[in-house]
């Protein structure tokens, strides 16, 4: 090579061997282009410019089958290295028969064997705008429908500012309402004189009357938008009256404010939300159907090398049977095994960074602080089985998300196959630390009836509706040790190769926790490697 090359001639030289939108991408994922100037569209890289360069990609999450799909089109000779015996990392969904393992805990999961009751115990949404991971979706044919994520008629729990759970409906109305009569007795006071014309100040103040649904006088005394009194949701067949407003001092004692009232005005929870039919893990069935015979499972990294052209990873495989894709191993720990040596051009490395940490290896000293540096969640899910859809016959909630300032966060309600007899609801997704701390530190038994108990406080007579569950603490689990980086902005020294080693996975991104992450930083590394080998 001629020197070193900058980020623009980098750049540059992408847009010539990978075309315009591999550049775009290239620049969206290494954080030097804005939303506003990235450009998506397919990404391709030169046909049968990598034929007799290897490339060795460690973890077969999503990032890493990225990685080994757009590599092997283009002629490289490609091996996963996969710790586990599944691939698709936090991508993992729940099903009758499965085994869930933790480091000290095995649980086999129960749900009847139907196709609809399944739990995604990582993701579980995609954004309309999240359009790499999308268009993979597009060009493998699997298919997607709408996900629910904010439903009016879902639920506010909090113990200091309600008494009990209180309809979203009502709490958002009442919020809206509330101001709207704040600024309106503002205006009306002339308090905003320097502010407004006399023409806006009409203008505001019929605005403020429609946004809050005030009375003649712009007071607030309540609003059909919030509900009917008693157990009605409409009117019916009468006027009816319609619910009194709660107290403004009960909303603001409680917390919902701080973000659960505008939750779903987070760019990436806006809707349209998306998921695959039948499952996340659609999505890693795909990538498997076209890159599976690259994948080596349960070969655990132990050293990460450096050579002086390429790089070398020592790795161990388990003995005799467990070798096999789908057996159940012994739960993890120390094992002997088989220890094995593979030499390769390049490395993509998408081993998560608390377990990365701790492999021997020569990187740099910077390389290895920037790695240090990065701290995962301790984010648990929980699924039950219901033996009815109570949510749905007693409250007319059709997917959606209720909120609770107890540990277990939040309860997700299923956005598809609505009214069957059963169905996988999520009781819990946690992911504030000292909560997440305290769910891992359970056994899972003990999990489910901490869920369960919290439960009780937002739908009576929760447990009984309860036949059989299963959780997930990530922070607990073997190979990963954590749900995603808390930190939006990547250690910038993880965007370059240490040597022939480039990293990848959301952890680079800055959509950590996402798919689209791990997809953008897995193009980032092919873009980056495809790179190297143009021009030598």
């Amino acid at each position: 090579m001629q020197g070193k090359m900058t980020k623009r001639q980098f750049l540059q030289s992408v847009g010539a061997v990978s075309g315009v939108a591999a550049m775009y991408r290239s620049m969206n994922a290494l954080g030097m282009a804005s939303p506003a100037t990235a450009r998506p569209g397919p990404f391709e890289l030169s046909p049968a410019l990598g034929e007799g360069t290897s490339v060795v990609i460690l973890g077969a999450g999503v990032s890493g089958l990225v990685a080994a799909y757009e590599l092997s089109k283009a002629g490289y000779d490609c091996t996963i290295l996969e710790a586990t015996g599944r691939a698709g990392g936090r991508n993992l969904t729940a099903r009758s028969g499965d085994v869930i393992d933790e480091e000290d805990s095995r649980q086999w999961v129960d749900f009847d064997a139907e196709d609809h009751l399944y739990a995604n115990l990582g993701p579980a949404r995609i954004p309309y705008h999240h359009t790499t991971i999308l268009g993979y979706c597009r060009d493998f044919g699997v298919d997607l429908e709408v996900f629910t994520n904010d439903n009016r008629a879902a639920f506010f729990h909090n113990r200091d500012g309600f008494d009990g759970p209180v309809v979203a409906r009502q709490v958002i109305t009442d919020t809206r309402g509330y101001i709207a009569e704040l600024l309106a007795k503002a205006v009306n006071r002339n308090a905003l004189d320097s502010e407004l014309t006399g023409e806006d100040k009409e203008m505001i103040l019929d605005l403020l009357r429609s946004y809050g649904d005030l009375d003649p006088d712009d007071l607030y005394v309540g609003s059909s938008r919030g509900g009917y009194w008693g157990s009605q949701v409409h009117a019916g067949l009468s006027p009816g009256a319609v619910n009194d407003p709660l107290d403004l001092s009960q909303l603001l004692r409680s917390d919902f404010w701080r973000y659960k009232l505008h939750f779903s005005q987070f760019l990436d929870q806006n809707p349209t939300l998306l998921q695959p039919v039948g499952g996340m893990d659609a999505i890693v069935a795909a990538f498997k159907e076209r890159v599976e015979s690259l994948i080596a499972y349960r070969a655990v990294v132990e050293e990460i090398r450096k050579t002086p052209d390429g790089v070398r990873i020592v790795y161990r495989t388990p003995i005799g049977s467990q070798e096999t894709p789908g057996s159940v191993p012994p739960l993890y720990g120390t094992h002997s095994g088989h220890v094995r040596a593979l030499d390769a051009d390049f490395a993509i490395c998408t081993i998560p960074a608390p377990v990365l940490r701790d492999i021997p290896n020569d990187f740099s000293s910077r390389t290895q602080r920037a790695i240090d540096s990065i701290e995962f969640t301790s984010a648990v899910k929980i699924g039950f089985q219901a033996q009815r859809r109570f949510w749905e016959e007693d409250h007319a909630i059709y997917g959606g998300i209720s909120w609770t300032d107890q540990d277990i966060t939040q309860i997700w309600y299923p956005a598809y196959g609505y009214i069957r007899e059963k169905r996988i609801v999520l009781g819990a997704y946690i992911w504030d630390p000292e909560p997440g701390l305290r769910y891992s530190e359970m056994t899972p038994s003990e999990r489910l009836q901490a869920a369960v108990a919290e439960g009780e406080l937002i739908h009576p007579g929760y447990g009984d509706e309860m036949e059989s569950g299963v959780s997930r603490a990530w922070a607990k689990v073997p190979f990963q040790r954590g749900g995603w980086p808390e930190s939006y902005e990547p250690p910038a020294r993880l965007r370059q190769p240490d040597g022939r080693v480039f990293f990848a996975g959301d952890q680079l991104s800055a959509l950590p926790g996402w798919q689209e992450g791990a997809a953008l930083a897995a193009q980032a590394a092919v873009t980056a490697i495809h790179e190297r080998v143009r021009w030598g």
